[in-house]
């Protein structure tokens, strides 16, 4: 039986299970099987994967970026981004990859069109690096929106004119998610209309509330899921390159 999974915390509305499942059906796999496994404290991860005999395993939040010192090697994408969704366990050792922002790129590519675009990326969490990378890409050019000191701008400092100045608007926080339904970014909405694209990372609520007021106004507005699957696909290929 070849075994993987997926680590966070919390973890229990993770839609990695359900869809693994599906492909293994999909495939005809009768050997495979992926759990999630809600891990707070890194320090029993490597008890973990030993005791489940874990082939690979998916990262997500809160350890993207904090588990990398346990890895032996990272891809250059994971590297470049800093940040890792994907597992590969070896006897040779732990090595990680990215697979988020593959998920994202192809994704943002079925809107954008050929239109010049700017991007406003809320967050500057593991996600939000794997978005930068993947606009790297394809060329667009972005900016980050934070609470703290690491991004271009925080949320008081933006205006109307910068939320109009920017075509894609991009949400990488929680605020949405089942545990924070009735929150979203503090941005001015009401300069939003028809010419942007409105993307929430949070695939659950199919609408978070970012994208009910983007949406309200115009804007072309898209959730998470596709990136989610396309980026398991792609760490589906990595365990068996």
């Amino acid at each position: 039986m070849k075994k993987f999974g997926v680590i966070g915390f919390p973890i229990k509305h993770s839609f990695s299970p359900g869809y693994f499942a599906q492909k293994f059906a999909d495939l005809e796999l009768d050997d495979c099987e992926y759990q999630a496994y809600e891990i707070e404290d890194l320090k029993k991860l490597k008890a973990l994967v030993k005791k489940g005999k874990l082939s690979g395993f998916n990262v997500t939040i809160p350890h993207k970026q904090s588990i990398i010192p346990m890895l032996k090697s990272l891809s250059n994408a994971a590297k470049a981004i800093g940040a890792v969704n994907t597992v590969s366990v070896t006897a040779e050792g732990w090595f990680g990859d990215n697979t988020d922002f593959i998920g994202f790129r192809k994704s943002l590519s079925k809107l954008k069109g050929s239109k010049r675009h700017t991007a406003l990326i809320f967050g500057t969490g593991g996600s939000s690096k794997a978005v930068k990378y993947a606009l790297q890409q394809l060329g667009i050019q972005y900016s980050t929106v934070s609470r703290g000191p690491m991004a271009e701008y925080s949320y008081a400092d933006l205006t109307e004119k910068e939320i109009a100045g920017h075509s894609i608007l991009i949400n990488t926080t929680p605020l949405g998610s089942p545990a924070m339904e009735d929150e979203c970014v503090s941005i001015p909405y009401n300069a939003i209309n028809a010419k942007h694209i409105c993307y929430d990372l949070i695939y659950k609520p199919e609408e978070s509330l970012f994208l009910k007021k983007a949406k309200e106004k115009g804007a072309t507005i898209k959730n998470g899921l596709e990136m989610l699957q396309i980026q398991a696909d792609e760490s589906w290929k990595i365990w068996n390159s």
